[in-house]
């Protein structure tokens, strides 16, 4: 019987919990595909308009493997800047799954910083093995598009302030 598996990860940044919660959690359907449009095609709310319950497709390029995944928001706190979200659907991902989750919360660090924690957990479908280089292509997919948000909120200080 597959078990269940819980990947964490961190990632230090140079804005503030506020600013990286609105960018990557609020308005990532607006701010995403703009700056990763080589893979995000578009992001949009199938049901709800962000808050609890909704559900957000994002579509990807078909050049990849997976060209959609569907999630929903089910925690949000604006205040402490977390967000928990469930993968529902997508191809090439969520038929290998059992289930998927996503928990992410920014931190504040030194004085204008954060921390970004991201933890994933997830259970593999009877049957399926989980390759550790799949678990890293995976964060490092996360950071990176971390990393790039990170890097237009530092060239742009006025967005999100």
């Amino acid at each position: 019987m597959a078990e269940t598996r819980r990947v964490t990860q961190s990632f230090v940044a140079q804005v503030t919990p506020a600013r990286m919660f609105k960018a990557l959690i609020l308005d990532s359907h607006n701010i995403c595909p703009k700056l990763m449009f080589s893979s995000i095609q578009s992001i949009e709310f199938i049901e709800g308009d962000g808050d609890v319950g909704s559900i957000k497709q994002i579509n990807y390029f078909e050049d990849g493997q997976v060209r959609y995944t569907r999630h929903r928001i089910e925690e949000l706190d604006k205040e402490k800047f977390t967000c928990k979200f469930s993968f529902i659907e997508g191809d090439g991902l969520m038929e290998h799954l059992e289930f998927l989750t996503y928990e992410v919360k920014f931190e504040g660090y030194g004085t204008k910083g954060c921390v970004c924690k991201i933890t994933n957990e997830f259970k593999p479908k009877e049957g399926v093995a989980i390759q550790q280089v799949d678990i890293q292509l995976g964060k490092d997919r996360a950071i990176g598009m971390y990393e790039v948000v990170e890097a237009h909120l530092m060239a742009y200080p006025q967005l999100y302030a």
